[in-house]
């Protein structure tokens, strides 16, 4: 008799030590942008706005 796998692993999905990797250098990354603006008193961001949208 064959064993039941009700979810097979997803080939599509990101591999989650590259994505634990990604997340850390996103985390890192806005540590230091918090790091030297401080003290301010806008907060930074920590995205960016998209090339496609015109500037107003």
């Amino acid at each position: 008799m064959t064993e039941f796998d009700p979810a097979p692993p997803d080939k599509n999905a990101e591999d989650l030590k590259r994505g634990i990797r990604r997340d850390n250098a996103k985390d890192d990354e806005l540590g230091k942008g918090l790091k030297d603006s401080f003290p301010a008193s806008d907060p930074v961001s920590s995205t960016q706005a998209s090339k496609a949208t015109p500037d107003a």
